[in-house]
C-alpha cells in the first residue's frame, strides 16, 4: 500500500508535479471562493479561453509562454472590458461573441504549419513537463496571490456580503471587483502551464463551490477551498500515473469529483 502511494512520485519529474499542482491547488481554491460570491465564474472561464491566442503565438515565436499568457490576458481583458460596455446587445453576449472570437484565432493559429506538435499542451496543460524554474516561479507566484487575498479579506468581505454599506466601510465595490479580477488573471497565468487554459477553471470553480457548499463560515471555506484544491492536484497526478490518462485533465475530473461529492453530501445545519 505505502509503495502504491510513493510511486507516482519517485522520481523527479512526479515530485515536481506534485508541488506544482499543491501551490496551484492552495491559491486557486481560496481564490475560487472570492470567484463565487462574486459571481466571477463566467469571468474565470472568459479569461482563460480568451488567452488562447497569446499562448498559441508564444509557442509559435518561441518566446516563454508566461510573456504570450500575459499579452493574451491583457488582450483578452481589454476586449472583454469593451464588450461588456455594449448595451445594444447586451454585456453577457459580448462577452460571449469577444471570447469565442478570441478563442477562435487561437484555434486558427494552432493549426498553422508551423505550430508545434506538443501545443495541445498549451490546451490541457502537463504537470509532468514543470521544470525546477517553473517550481520557483510558481511558488513565487502563489505567495504574491495569497498575500494579496489576505490584505484584502476585510473589503472582499463587505463588498460581497453588503455592498451597499461597503464604501462606508472603506472597501469601494468597484475597486474591490477590479482587484479580483487582476488576482483571477494572475493565478490564470500561474496555473495555465500544469491545466492548460481549457481546464484551469475547474480547480478554481469546483473546490471553492464544494467548499462553500460543505461548510457555514467563510473562514472555514476559504481553508477547505485549498485543501480541496490540493487533494484534487494530488488525486489527478495518481490517476494520470496509474490510469494512464493526461494530468491536467485527470485534475480537472477530481476538482470536478470535489463538487459532486459536496451535492451528495447533506449541508450543514
Amino acid at each position: 500500500m505505502l509503495d502504491a502511494l510513493i510511486e507516482p512520485f519517485a522520481q523527479g519529474i512526479g515530485q515536481r508535479a506534485l508541488l506544482e499542482v499543491m501551490l496551484i491547488g492552495v491559491v486557486c481554491g481560496p481564490l475560487g471562493v472570492w470567484v463565487v460570491l462574486y459571481r466571477q465564474s463566467y469571468a474565470a472561464e472568459s479569461l482563460a479561453h480568451a488567452m488562447l491566442p497569446g499562448l498559441v503565438a508564444a509557442a509559435l515565436l518561441g518566446i516563454p509562454l508566461g510573456v504570450g499568457a500575459a499579452a493574451g490576458l491583457l488582450v483578452a481583458a481589454l476586449a472583454i472590458t469593451a464588450a461588456q460596455r455594449q448595451r445594444a446587445i447586451g454585456p453577457d453576449t459580448a462577452v460571449a461573441v469577444a471570447v469565442t472570437v478570441l478563442f477562435g484565432l487561437g484555434a486558427v493559429l494552432a493549426l498553422a504549419p508551423d505550430a508545434p506538435p506538443r501545443l495541445s499542451e498549451l490546451l490541457f496543460g502537463d504537470p509532468l513537463s514543470v521544470s525546477g524554474a517553473d517550481l520557483i516561479a510558481s511558488a513565487v507566484g502563489a505567495a504574491v496571490v495569497l498575500s494579496a487575498l489576505a490584505l484584502l479579506h476585510r473589503p472582499l468581505g463587505a463588498a460581497a456580503f453588503d455592498p451597499q454599506v461597503a464604501p462606508s466601510l472603506g472597501a469601494p465595490v468597484r475597486a474591490t471587483g477590479l482587484a479580483l479580477l487582476l488576482l483571477l488573471a494572475a493565478t490564470t497565468l500561474l496555473a495555465v502551464q500544469a491545466l492548460g487554459n481549457l481546464l484551469v477553471v475547474a480547480l478554481i470553480v469546483a473546490p471553492a463551490a464544494a467548499a462553500l457548499r460543505l461548510t457555514r463560515g467563510l473562514g472555514s471555506a476559504l481553508a477547505l477551498a485549498a485543501a480541496l484544491g490540493v487533494l484534487a492536484g494530488a488525486a489527478g497526478l495518481y490517476a494520470s500515473h496509474y490510469l494512464e490518462i493526461a494530468a491536467g485533465a485527470a485534475i480537472a475530473l477530481a476538482a470536478l469529483a470535489t463538487f459532486l461529492f459536496a451535492l451528495v453530501t447533506p449541508r450543514r445545519a
